[in-house]
């Protein structure tokens, strides 16, 4: 079992990553706020993933707020020379399940030194913007991250929740290399965005991939396909999103190592074509 049976994909042109990395947003408390219930676990998590051959770990400042961020550098730190750890700011956390963008320059700028420290890295590798603040222009948003980029302390720039259009305005001030958005096989409200990636060779990173709902019911094609691979349902819409373009970049997270083994055990499934299309019928 080896998340590098999934491929790989160059981002920003000298990137190479594991195409099925992980997603650290689980590694907190309930609400992604504070410690989770286990830390030695959520260590264990991050080093197993690594071991299973994962090189692309996605965190936020957000996420505790940093708590999966320090996780990160005691399980990891020093990273192996092709560690990739993309992160994202953004977003400011006022208690359990509190969400606000906050866009400004001299915030932005803030949560990356932050990120930076934490981290325990001189360059972050993958900086997105967790959200675009309406109430500030998207060119002094980007443009903070490309300051910062242009000092050296930010490799990439990437965006999250975003449109088409949003991505176009956005590479009028930087080069955007990754989006990340709200994307399974039950909720593919971001085709179009996906579409364009693929066209363009930008890295697509779907948040919430595991999310089959009702397509996972007892008669449903997705469980009756299950069956036939001798797979999870959830392992199948991962090998689904793998299989749907070569820049989708799924991040799976967990809080459990046996899950996190069940969700990389994905890599190793093959879907035909013949099974791609019912899958993608099913909704």
């Amino acid at each position: 079992m080896s998340a590098k049976n999934s491929g790989t994909f160059t981002i920003g042109g000298d990137l190479p990553v594991t195409r099925l990395g992980y997603g650290a947003m689980q590694l907190t408390g309930p609400g992604v706020w504070g410690d989770p219930k286990d830390p030695d676990e959520a260590v264990r998590v991050l080093r197993r993933a690594v071991e299973l051959g994962v090189n692309l770990i996605d965190t936020a400042d957000a996420y505790g707020p940093f708590v999966a961020d320090l996780l990160i550098k005691k399980a990891l730190h020093p990273y192996a020379d092709d560690l990739v750890i993309a992160t994202k700011a953004g977003f400011t956390r006022q208690g359990p399940g509190q969400w606000t963008p906050v866009g400004r320059p001299e915030y932005l700028r803030q949560q990356v030194e932050l990120s930076l420290r934490h981290l325990g890295v001189d360059r972050i590798d993958l900086l997105q913007l967790h959200r675009i603040d309406p109430k500030v222009p998207v060119a002094e948003q980007v443009g903070e991250l490309k300051k910062l980029q242009d000092e050296g302390k930010i490799r990439h720039i990437g965006l999250s929740e975003v449109d088409v259009d949003q991505l176009v305005e956005a590479q009028q001030t930087a080069e955007i290399v990754s989006v990340q958005n709200l994307f399974n096989l039950a909720n593919r409200d971001a085709e179009p965005l996906l579409a364009h990636a693929t066209e363009h060779g930008v890295a697509f990173i779907p948040w919430f991939p595991l999310a089959t709902g009702a397509l996972a019911g007892p008669d449903s094609p997705l469980t009756t396909l299950a069956k036939e691979h001798d797979a999870t349902p959830s392992q199948l819409a991962l090998a689904w999103l793998l299989k749907r373009s070569p820049v989708v970049l799924p991040i799976p997270g967990t809080s459990s190592v046996a899950h996190l083994e069940d969700n990389v055990a994905a890599a190793d499934i093959e879907l035909t074509d013949a099974e791609f299309d019912a899958l993608t019928k099913a909704v």
